[in-house]
């Protein structure tokens, strides 16, 4: 859910009409082709394609564990690994998965009314073109960790456009981290209704349509 803003109890960004906000996310992070390097490495500008079908295949420094806070847990999201929206768990208005195993401690902070710190491996959006990735701890303490994307679907799969912390830009042409460091601490940069964050003009049946229209989708 790297969109930016309050909307309907969660937040989104540019989702209008039917269509995704993937084929407006190409804009540029830091330097050509090259995410930014605020509080840790990314893996640059990665594009790819998948069907959906596939497994993920990120790359971690260990496998799934009972702990969220296994030493050098990391996920370093690839374009395979964006899968259709719908596949996801749902909350409120946004979708959430963790890759590493932690889903149902992911679930319990998302649904945990006072708050709490997303485990690794934590991906969250509100809208198919855009996310945002708990990485590592200490990947990026400026951003809470969280790694943020710009992505382009269509029923081949997904494109990453542009992937890091601060730099990275929605559809609208605003900033993911300068919406998202609005959010109360309590809410570990997640923006929903009353988080702190700006609201958007969207309400949560446009973010619903555009949801249901991922091209990804069977």
């Amino acid at each position: 859910m790297s969109a930016c803003g309050e909307s309907g109890g969660t937040t989104t960004a540019a989702a209008t009409g039917t269509e995704t906000a993937g084929t407006s996310t190409g804009a540029p992070t830091t330097g050509p082709g090259e995410a930014p390097t605020t509080g840790g490495s990314t893996t640059g500008s990665t594009t790819g394609s998948t069907t959906g079908s596939e497994s993920s295949s990120s790359s971690t420094t260990d496998d799934a564990s009972s702990s969220t806070t296994a030493s050098g847990e990391d996920l370093d999201m690839q374009a395979e690994d964006f899968v259709c929206l719908l596949e996801w768990e749902k909350v409120r208005k946004f979708r959430l998965t963790n890759m590493l195993g932690h889903l149902d401690e992911a679930l319990e902070v998302a649904n945990d009314p006072s708050g709490g710190v997303y485990p690794v491996g934590t991906v969250i959006q509100l809208i198919p073109g855009e996310a945002m990735v708990k990485r590592a701890t200490g990947w990026a303490p400026d951003n809470s960790d969280w790694e943020f994307f710009a992505l382009e679907v269509s029923a081949q799969g997904t494109t990453i456009m542009a992937r890091g912390t601060q730099d990275v830009v929605n559809g609208f042409g605003g900033n993911c981290f300068g919406c998202h460091a609005k959010a109360a601490p309590q809410w570990d940069r997640i923006c929903e209704s009353g988080h702190g964050c700006d609201p958007l003009p969207f309400t949560p049946e446009q973010i619903e349509m555009v949801q249901m229209a991922d091209p990804r989708c069977p």
